[in-house]
Formats: C-alpha cells, structure tokens, sequence
C-alpha cells in the first residue's frame, strides 16, 4: 500500500514518468492518483512506487500497462442524458447557423462521448458538414476507441440513456450485433478524427465551435485545471460553447470571465 508520508517516492515517480515519456500527471489530483498508483503496485507485485519507477525507468514495453492505471477510463453512450438533451435544445439551433462545424471532444477515454455526438448531430440534420476531434493521452484508449466496437451486454445501459436523451430513433441504427460485440456504423466513424493529446503539456487543439470536456478537470490540481480551460477557450471561436462534466465548474477558475453560463444544471457555457 502507499503511505501518505511517501511524498518523494512519488514525486520522483512522476518525474520519471515525465522525462522518460513526456507524460505530465505532476498536477494531478493527489489523492486520485495514490488510489490508482495503489491498484498499479498491486498489479505489477512491485512491492513500492521506487518499484514502479524502476519499471517506468527500465522496462519501456511496460508503460502502456501503467498508463492503464493513470488515467480514466470510465464512459458511457449518452452519459448524464440532460447534458446531451440540453445540447439538442439549446446549443443545436446556434451550432445549425454555421456552414461548417468542427467539435472537440477532449479526454475522450474509449470513444463513447465521441459517438455520442456523431449520433446527435446525425440526428439533427448536421453531421455531414461536422469534424468531430476526439484526444486523449492513451493510446490503448485511442485504438479502441477509432475500433468503436464494444461489449452488447453494455447496450441495454446505453440504449436507456439516449432515449432519455432525446434520441429520436433506435441505438440499434448505428451499431451491427454480432459475437457479443456492437460495431458502430462507419457513417459515424468518417466524421470522428482520433489524436493524441494532453491537456497538461499541449496547447490549443484547433478552432472548434464546440468543446465537450466533461470528467477530465476532476482529476487536476486547481493550478492545471486553469492551464486546461486556458487552452479549451483558446480552442473555442468568438461564442462558442463549453461543456464540462456535472461535477465541474468555471465559477472558480482564472478564465471565469471569458464565459457565460448557458445551461448551469448541465454545465454548458458560452465563450463571450
């Protein structure tokens, strides 16, 4: 287990992990991170996180495994259904005005959210002339993720959340059953581009007119979630909107000013 008077193993840890990999979890939650640093030692029968640094510092093909344990990797389709419910009633009828749209999903884990906004604006007549940008840190999460295949037994779980997000079909439209997996459409997958990165160390993805950041800045210190929502508004055109997780908010953050809140209950926010 680790102690909590085991500050420099693990600021050496996370040092290493920087310098070797160019990977920055220095601003991450602490207390997060010990409870999956604790799962990972545990995983690897290290015994300590100076048996962790040996790995991250001597056995390379190893690091995607602990980059498993570091970052989050929990989604769902239509997760927090209002959110995407008050996409549709809300910020669709400005995002309809535009010619062309491009949208970024930051943290993407797994894809879920991805395709959830491919289904969304598929929906609402505007995926043809849409470019969705879905990053993440994690490779392993960005393979399965442009794979967009997942286990048919979460179905049932995601079919409920997007009726009650509005869906104005059936889930079963867009994905193909077979061998206890589901198969999203490649309708879906033409207008998702997969990239790495990392709101720690990058800057400004690209010019997006919407950004759905939701259950990422959870896992910062207060120092990186402020470098974080600095590059998500320097990603954001002249009024474009912010979406962030239910457990998030901006009414703390050094570019609170930079915003109006839209839709307080779902955390969606305007760019002034």
């Amino acid at each position: 287990m680790i102690a909590p008077d085991e500050d420099l193993e693990l600021r050496l840890l996370l040092d290493a992990i920087y310098h070797r990999y160019q990977y920055d979890f220095r601003s991450y939650s602490e207390a997060s991170l010990r409870r999956r640093l604790t799962a990972a030692v545990l995983h690897f029968g290290c015994g300590s996180l100076s048996g962790l640094q040996g790995i991250v510092l001597h056995e390379p093909e190893q690091f995607n495994e602990l980059l498993r344990f570091l970052t989050v990797q929990v989604s769902d389709l239509f997760r927090d259904p209002s959110y995407f419910r008050s996409l549709r009633a809300v910020v669709v009828p400005y995002l309809a005005t535009y010619p062309s749209l491009k949208v970024w999903v930051a943290g993407c884990s797994t894809g879920e959210e991805a395709y959830s906004l491919a289904i969304l604006l598929h929906e609402e007549g505007l995926l043809d002339r849409t470019l969705i940008y879905a990053t993440d840190i994690n490779p392993r999460s960005l393979r399965a993720a442009e794979d967009g295949v997942y286990e048919l037994d979460r179905f049932a779980r995601f079919s409920q959340n997007y009726l009650e997000a509005g869906g104005r079909a059936s889930l079963s439209n867009y994905y193909t059953a077979q061998y206890g997996s589901a198969v999203f459409d490649r309708r879906l997958k033409a207008s998702i581009l997969f990239s790495d990165h990392s709101l720690a160390t990058d800057n400004a993805f690209a010019e997006v007119e919407l950004v759905s950041c939701r259950n990422v800045l959870i896992y910062f210190e207060k120092a990186l979630q402020d470098r974080a929502i600095g590059v998500l508004r320097d990603s954001l055109c002249r009024k474009g909107f912010l979406g962030l997780g239910i457990k998030e908010t901006l009414r703390f953050s050094a570019h609170a000013a930079a915003f109006t809140e839209l839709v307080q209950q779902d955390r969606i926010y305007q760019r002034l």
